[in-house]
């Protein structure tokens, strides 16, 4: 089973097991925190998909590490100008363990999505048809 999930303005594709660095989210290392903007679910059966998210999914996960990114150099230089600036940058990070995927449905029923309802095909009139 699998989710695709929706933080720091970016996705991720998560599953049990997994370790993934995301942007700093607060909390104490060993924390368990649950990440509620689920976009889709799948993995077993058929996909649960949101519109945009999925109600009452959750993916629940414990903070291994709460580091900062390597230092990226941004450098603006106007040339013949005299122009120079050097900034640093360090992107502050947290490292995710997942544990769970909770779909939101009771644990008795299957996690499948209900049946859509398809319409039948529309059969051409027999004005449109000069056969």
């Amino acid at each position: 089973m699998f989710a695709i999930i929706k933080t720091g303005g970016k996705q991720y594709r998560v599953a049990p097991g997994d370790q993934i660095v995301v942007e700093r989210i607060p909390g104490d290392i060993g924390a368990q925190i649950s990440l509620s903007e689920v976009l889709a679910i799948g993995g077993n059966g058929a996909p649960m998909l949101g519109t945009p998210l999925v109600s009452g999914a959750a993916v629940t996960a414990r903070i291994v590490q709460q580091p900062r990114g390597s230092k990226v150099i941004v450098f603006k230089k106007k040339r013949r100008k005299n122009y120079r600036r050097k900034r640093g940058h360090r992107q502050e990070l947290t490292v995710l363990n997942i544990q769970a995927i909770n779909t939101g449905m009771a644990a008795g029923s299957e996690s499948t999505p209900p049946p859509s309802v398809e319409e039948p095909p529309a059969e051409p009139s027999p004005a449109e048809n000069p056969a």
